[in-house]
């Protein structure tokens, strides 16, 4: 049994007989100048195009929480309308309602900063516009993000060679 075993080539449009490069590799992440795998998914990289990013739909429960403030808010103002309530109001009540129709305002707000949108990676295959990646995590979703974009731009061009790796490098004479 051979103790060092060797990895065969994988087959790759750049040439017979070379490696497939790796571009990132986490946990269910994985890209490669071939393929784009999330989790179960995989796409090849030569069906991508019009790559785009987005931000995710924001929490339904802060979106809910600001609907119906907003809505009882808006339904108490009509009704000391109506009622001719407001000419009989101090100036602190008025304060005080002033600070309430804040309120969805800062639902909103809050809800963006615990639970903020999900960014979003879309690209076009066959046709169709998918979802390739999805992350709460901007520092990740930037490297998966840079990652595609690498090796869509290596199969543009045909691969990346290092243009100094064939030279030798300079050494004083002595």
């Amino acid at each position: 049994m051979d103790p060092h075993p060797t990895t065969p080539p994988t087959s790759s449009p750049h040439g017979a007989g070379s490696h497939t490069t790796l571009l990132y590799a986490r946990p269910g992440i994985v890209v490669t100048v071939d393929r784009l795998t999330i989790g179960h998914s995989s796409w090849p990289v030569a069906e991508l195009t019009h790559l785009h990013t987005t931000r995710g739909p924001h929490d339904r429960v802060a979106v809910r929480a600001v609907l119906v403030t907003g809505g009882m808010i808006s339904g108490v103002g009509l009704l000391l309308g109506f009622t001719g309530g407001l000419h009989r109001l101090t100036a602190g009540a008025y304060l005080t309602i002033g600070a309430v129709f804040l309120l969805p305002v800062l639902l909103a707000v809050a809800g963006d900063r615990w639970r903020p949108p999900a960014y979003e990676l879309w690209g076009r295959l066959r046709g169709t516009d998918e979802l390739l990646f999805a992350s709460d995590d901007e520092r990740q979703f930037g490297q998966v993000t840079r990652a595609l974009r690498r090796a869509l731009e290596m199969r543009r061009h045909g691969g990346w060679e290092d243009p100094l790796a064939p030279a030798a490098p300079w050494r004083p004479g002595r």
